[in-house]
């Protein structure tokens, strides 16, 4: 059994969509598309009624709603129909916010609080928000925005490493088909969460030739036959569109 993505030309890569119920982790720079890809998935699959949580780790969900309203994905119908539903599990403090908190100043001037609202998301905060939300609203499509942002929650490299790969395989066993987005900063440099997820995506944005171009690569599919090599890769309309190979 395969489940669509939504994006036009995509599918066909990867032997009719995407294999239910596992995690697959889509990597790229800023301007790629991530945000669009997560949210056309989750679109395609709230047309057909299954619910879809888009989880907002930095960007407020209200301006990821708006960009994507620009495009014919039906975000504030399927929105209305509790079919496409938003977290908001990033930091909330504002500018201002410590001043009600009667901060205590150490004699090292370290500021601290009881409050968790300024604090960075681990990995074990956000799986419990997310299996809640998952459990409550029946939730089968699952976009995670980003996974950077809970990399670094941890003093140090292997608690972090160890943090990671615990939150992937919790989240295996949600019952949810799931997107991790993440930033890109340098491809040949392995992360945990390529090993651990199913499937590993890469989206380029880069110079070539004269102009600057976008481009999809597949890296990793389990159980699934597929192309490492690079597709065009178009906005349209409707979101995002791969095309032929990149010559």
């Amino acid at each position: 059994m395969r489940i669509q993505s939504g994006i036009e030309g995509f599918d066909e890569l990867v032997q009719g969509g995407l294999v239910p119920e596992r995690v697959y982790l889509l990597s790229g720079p800023p301007g790629s598309g991530k945000t669009t890809f997560g949210m056309q998935f989750l679109a395609q699959g709230a047309t057909f009624g299954d619910v879809g949580l888009y989880v907002s780790l930095l960007e407020s969900p209200q301006n990821i709603i708006n960009d994507m309203s620009n495009y014919l994905l039906n975000v504030a119908t399927l929105i209305k129909m509790k079919k496409l539903l938003f977290a908001d599990l990033g930091p909330r403090m504002e500018y201002g916010y410590m001043d009600d908190l009667h901060e205590v100043i150490t004699s090292d001037y370290d500021v601290s609080h009881s409050s968790v609202e300024g604090e960075a998301p681990s990995p074990a905060m956000v799986f419990k928000e997310i299996a809640a939300y998952v459990q409550e609203y029946n939730v089968k499509r699952l976009v995670i925005d980003s996974v950077s942002a809970i990399r670094f929650t941890t003093k140090d490299r292997i608690s972090e490493e160890k943090e990671m790969g615990r939150f992937i395989r919790n989240l295996k066993q949600l019952g949810c088909t799931t997107i991790l987005l993440s930033e890109m900063t340098d491809p040949s440099a392995y992360s945990t969460e390529q090993f651990a997820s199913h499937g590993v995506m890469f989206l380029h944005n880069f110079l070539y030739g004269k102009k600057m171009t976008r481009a999809l690569q597949i890296i990793k599919m389990r159980g699934t036959k597929h192309d490492c090599n690079m597709m065009q890769l178009e906005f349209t309309e409707k979101g995002l569109k791969v095309s032929s190979y990149l010559e």
